[in-house]
């Protein structure tokens, strides 16, 4: 019987639970010195001096450095762009968003290293801020004089649509606002030289990126780095590429030649590290009165914060993704994406792919409201036909495979949609101060997002002198449950109780090759790496098993059910692994470099229920239902919890968190007291209705789920609160909805 498919419990758990896991902050580093960063508190400011003479003379400190102590290395920008946009490991001359390094203090204690670092002065001569988009694309202030404009990327239209034969068009600017990734650990690392070598700790979402990245701006060999990321709590994107300060502990750990380890504070995370989201969209859509689209454009206006990241790509994300799952034979797309003096912008839960979908769904619930339809008819009208077989999408993406129309049906059902919309009827006529909302969404989102030629990552298994396996994986899991999902795709394909395979990851000594966990790769790549390596280690182990039973290699078998080798025909007489292990002196391992030749795309629907307090503008999800089909599912229990996590993410974006600044661009959501992080108290329990479409692109079928649930919750949670109010005459409020926006809508604010 398969271990496929069944709900296993995660193997990685009870030492998580006990306390007994391995985080880098819980590393024994003998004689380890302390490093603390002296930050911005300005936007926008020329440096004009730095004392860093009381702080050289306090109890402990052993170091005080500035960005020309360590030769000013600097992370190179995500785009092709003057690489001064690339963010400075210390600042350089000028700082461009609150909370920026600019000084390192070194010293025996933390709080030592904390008192010193208040002793140092900088003076600072400030400069106007461009805060916000518009203030950016105005070009008075600009951050980097060497472009000229605040612009560092865009694209216009391939062609312009021309809407004017459409019986109904409907225009919105809409708000993806900026969000904190807010992983329970925040950043951390350890560095330290031996024996001529940097070893570094990270937590991060895969050893091999930073090495990389360590390689590159520290200007070292690749034998003379070891990355280790043991023990990882939580990424969601904003930890796949090194940040400067982690950069920085690199290269002090060099400069001194001591070890040194780095915690952040829970403010300095949501100031310092990488935000997501930060999209304003203008959504046009056009068609005829029974509720055919025909027409779509979308123009984004991307926040990048200071520096040039992640956040300059993301558009050409959300364009990839713009129709989503709708047969829409007119599509434009364009993009501006601007530096302004907020942090920089990364990775985030979907990465440019939420913001597409939310872009759409917000777009048809529009035209419903426009033509007096059924958000439900309106979609079932529109998506695409199903399709077995890889098919261009509107934007020119080549979809692998969808049942769209299935996925929507299966979560109207399980719903009960017309038994909501009944009561919501019921309620409204008979409570006038709760409102019942009802929201849709329906989404296809790409993963395993890779070049031309192919998606790959590495992975092999050795047979063991006892009997064992030791599995070598790329992948780094950051609360996935990767440790029991690869156990469970080599104990099957092996035959062997998962208890007999050890995990192996997140060390560039012992994993020769690790591309950054993200994207919702996992399972699909890496799990079919796996697989493909217990295949060669079948392989492998048949000629050994074949010499055993002295039969001829062809003629012998693995019989799965029992883990054994046996000759077609004869099963009584078998050889098991531990026997195959004891009777070669050579060492048996199947390697794989798997490669996917081409990206998946996930799909799904969503429906939201909420309860809007019409005296308050309070609002309670109280019921979610989510169908998203990730093609074959390794284990239930692992892609209910990525679906439960995400679809809490989505709901975040909808109802609570969002980052804020000032005009001046100081944080004004830099603790969990001012940004409204969700947890369990504002969730209902996530219904997951299972569907499963494989994929035909590898050979486990799977596709990604990490981020589906966000890409789905999102906008089915905000068409539910404006869905609450419709009757009402409201027909938008930008996230997130919080009791103050959905108030004003109302019309409280003149009340």
């Amino acid at each position: 019987m398969s271990l496929l498919g069944n709900r296993v419990l995660r193997t990685e758990d009870p030492r998580f639970l006990r306390g007994t896991s391995s985080y880098v902050g819980d590393l024994d580093l003998p004689g380890a010195a302390h490093l603390v960063f002296v930050r911005s508190p300005m936007a926008h400011a020329e440096i004009t001096g730095i004392d860093t003479g009381a702080a050289s003379r306090a109890p402990g400190v052993l170091s005080v450095l500035t960005a020309a102590d360590l030769g000013e290395p600097r992370l190179e920008p995500n785009i092709s762009v003057d690489a001064l946009a690339g963010q400075p490991v210390l600042a350089v001359d000028r700082v461009r968003f609150v909370g920026e390094p600019v000084v390192a203090i070194v010293a025996e204690t933390l709080t030592q290293a904390i008192d010193g670092a208040e002793q140092v002065l900088v003076d600072y001569e400030p400069l106007p801020v461009a805060a916000d988009i518009d203030t950016a694309l105005e070009d008075e202030v600009v951050l980097f004089e060497t472009i000229g404009t605040n612009v560092v990327s865009q694209r216009g239209p391939k062609a312009e649509v021309d809407f004017s034969g459409c019986e109904v068009v409907i225009e919105h600017e809409v708000v993806n606002q900026r969000m904190a990734a807010a992983p329970i650990e925040p950043r951390v690392g350890a560095a330290q030289w031996i024996g001529g070598r940097l070893v570094v700790w990270a937590s991060c979402q895969g050893a091999g990126p930073v090495k990389e990245t360590l390689m590159s701006v520290l200007g070292l060999q690749a034998d003379q780095l070891r990355v280790l990321a043991p023990d990882v709590g939580g990424g969601f994107g904003a930890k796949g590429s090194p940040h400067a300060e982690e950069v920085a502990l690199a290269a002090i750990a060099r400069h001194l030649d001591r070890p040194v380890r780095w915690t952040e504070t829970r403010s300095e995370n949501l100031v310092g590290m990488v935000h997501g989201r930060g999209q304003r969209q203008l959504i046009r859509m056009g068609g005829s009165r029974d509720g055919t689209i025909t027409h779509y454009a979308l123009h984004v206006d991307q926040d990048c914060g200071a520096y040039v990241d992640i956040g300059a790509v993301l558009p050409r994300l959300t364009g990839m993704m713009q129709p989503g799952p709708y047969a829409i034979d007119n599509v434009q797309f364009g993009f501006r994406a601007v530096v302004t003096n907020t942090t920089p912008i990364g990775a985030f839960r979907g990465a440019g792919r939420p913001e597409a979908t939310y872009a759409i769904e917000r777009a048809v619930d529009l035209y419903a409201a426009e033509i007096g339809s059924d958000p439900a008819e309106m979609r079932r009208r529109n998506v695409m036909a199903p399709f077995d077989e890889p098919r261009a999408s509107p934007s020119g993406v080549r979809y692998d495979v969808g049942r769209y129309g299935a996925a929507l049906e299966r979560v109207l059902a399980a719903g009960s949609y017309e038994e909501l919309r009944l009561q919501q009827a019921e309620r409204r006529a008979a409570d006038p101060r709760t409102a019942l909302g009802i929201g849709l969404s329906c989404y296809v989102e790409i993963t395993a997002i890779g070049r031309s030629e192919g998606i790959s990552e590495f992975g092999s298994v050795e047979l063991l002198a006892d009997g064992r396996f030791r599995a070598l994986t790329g992948s780094t899991p950051h609360g996935q449950g990767h440790v029991t999902a690869w156990a469970m795709v080599v104990a099957d394909r092996l035959g062997v109780p998962i208890d007999r395979v050890e995990v192996v990851f997140g060390d560039t000594d012992l994993v020769p090759s690790m591309n950054v966990t993200g994207g919702s790769r996992s399972a699909q790549i890496a799990g079919s790496a796996m697989h493909d390596a217990a295949t060669k280690l079948v392989d492998q182990a048949r000629k050994a098993a074949a010499h055993l039973l002295e039969a001829g290699e062809p003629d012998v078998v693995l019989d799965t059910e029992r883990g054994a080798f046996h000759v077609v025909g004869t099963p009584a007489v078998a050889v098991r692994w531990d026997e195959v292990a004891a009777s070669t002196p050579a060492t048996l391992a199947g390697t794989s470099d798997f490669v996917q030749a081409a990206s998946s795309f996930p799909f799904g629907a969503h429906l939201a229920v909420v309860e809007v307090d019409l005296e308050t503008g309070g609002v309670r999800l109280v019921r979610h239902v989510a169908v998203d089909d990730c093609g074959t599912i390794l284990n239930p229990l692992l892609a209910d919890g990525q679906v439960h996590g995400g679809v809490a993410s989505g709901a975040a974006q909808a109802l609570l968190e969002e980052v804020v600044y000032d005009p001046e661009g100081t944080p004004l959501t830099s603790n969990f007291a001012d940004y409204g992080v969700i947890s369990a108290a504002e969730l209902p329990s996530i219904e997951r209705i299972e569907m499963v479409t494989p994929t035909p692109l590898n050979p486990i079928g799977a596709k990604g789920i990490g981020e589906s649930g966000t890409v789905g919750a999102t906008p089915a949670v905000h068409n539910a609160v404006i869905d609450a109010l419709a009757h009402l005459g409201v027909r938008h409020i930008d996230m997130p909805c919080t009791p103050e926006k959905v108030w004003r809508a109302m019309g409280g604010a003149t009340a």
